[in-house]
């Protein structure tokens, strides 16, 4: 399995996405101020994995922490996650890793300093191995929904390398395939960071799953031809109404699905769905550098002094969405019931399905 992340005695490793594919190296953050730069400049990117390096970055952070009193450890882990949290404005994962740390303190603060570093220690941990079974999980609700044969378009990289393993929309792929489904992927390069054509291809082709790479311009051309049956992306929030923010440009396959009658499915864990945003108006769109448009590998290809916009999600309405795959089942509109449910805390002794 891909190692997206992990925590060492050394700090935490990070598999650097931006060499991709040419390059396999990684990366190691001894501090949470490089957690964050990681972050920030998507050597990990990706929702789930963002949550978790979140967390890792702020038990890295305490750990490092010369507080002697459990008040000075508290302003510290404070700035810490203040720090983590200014990184990636989207992805709601950052914000509900950063808020499920912070309950961790509050619930060990009453014990030594040592025992609560390594109580934040070990919740890290634990949400990097929840995360990839909530994925294997997804996975296999997901599988159902996939076609007997033929093409599933995806948009961006929803896998291995933008979780903590196995991948969200490409973790539902890998489970149809593993059942005997005959898939061929095809996937849209992504502009302008080209997360599918440079890791979505590179993780199909180590799994040996038949891809195709296309440039984005070209989905709804394959989607006239009849080649793709199927589409499955991942996201960076759901509202409460299943209004999807995913990487820019999905919002075009929706519409073009919509058009040409292909089911158009959204894979993502629980924590993904923000309950407390009531649609897609009031999720933040986060902007980055105008380089990553006006220039490739390095050289210039937009004139000088050209305006350039450059929003890294777009968000997909809910009627667009035929439906939402999480760890606890599939949710299906109307989206405001489906997903509170699936959302709910499980009873003490029960669990969801």
């Amino acid at each position: 399995m891909i190692q997206t992340l992990e925590w060492t005695d050394h700090g935490v490793r990070f598999l650097d996405q931006t060499k991709l594919p040419t390059e396999e190296t990684y990366v190691t953050c001894k501090t949470h101020e490089q957690v964050a730069d990681v972050i920030r400049n998507m050597v990990v990117r990706g929702a789930p994995a963002i949550g978790v390096a979140a967390a890792m970055g702020i038990a890295l952070g305490v750990n490092n922490s010369k507080a002697e009193s459990i008040g000075d450890l508290k302003r510290d882990f404070d700035q810490i996650s203040d720090v983590i949290g200014k990184t990636r404005p989207t992805a709601v994962n950052l914000f509900w890793a950063i808020r499920r740390m912070q309950e961790k303190f509050e619930r060990v603060r009453i014990r030594p300093i040592a025992h609560i570093k390594q109580a934040l220690i070990e919740e890290a941990q634990r949400m990097h191995a929840e995360d990839i079974a909530a994925n294997q999980a997804m996975g296999r609700h997901g599988a159902a929904l996939m076609p007997a044969e033929g093409g599933v378009l995806t948009h961006c990289n929803a896998g291995a390398l933008a979780t903590a393993g196995y991948g969200t929309a490409l973790g539902v792929i890998r489970a149809a395939v593993e059942q005997g489904k005959k898939i061929h992927v095809y996937a849209d390069e992504t502009r302008p960071f080209l997360q599918g054509s440079r890791l979505t291809a590179w993780e199909l082709m180590k799994d040996g799953i038949p891809t195709t790479v296309i440039s984005d311009n070209m989905a709804g051309a394959m989607m006239r031809q009849g080649k793709i049956a199927a589409i499955v992306v991942g996201a960076d929030r759901i509202a409460a109404n299943g209004d999807v923010a995913n990487k820019i440009g999905t919002y075009t396959v929706a519409v073009l699905a919509k058009e040409h009658n292909i089911p158009f499915y959204v894979a993502a864990p629980i924590s993904t769905v923000d309950l407390a945003c009531p649609d897609g108006s009031q999720i933040p769109i986060e902007q980055r550098d105008p380089r990553e448009v006006t220039h490739i590998a390095g050289k210039q290809m937009v004139p000088e002094g050209v305006a350039v916009e450059n929003p890294a999600f777009d968000v997909t309405p809910a009627s667009y969405v035929a439906a939402i795959i999480t760890e606890r089942g599939i949710a299906r509109a109307p989206y405001e019931e489906s997903l509170r449910t699936l959302a709910a805390p499980a009873p003490e002794g029960d669990a969801h399905p």
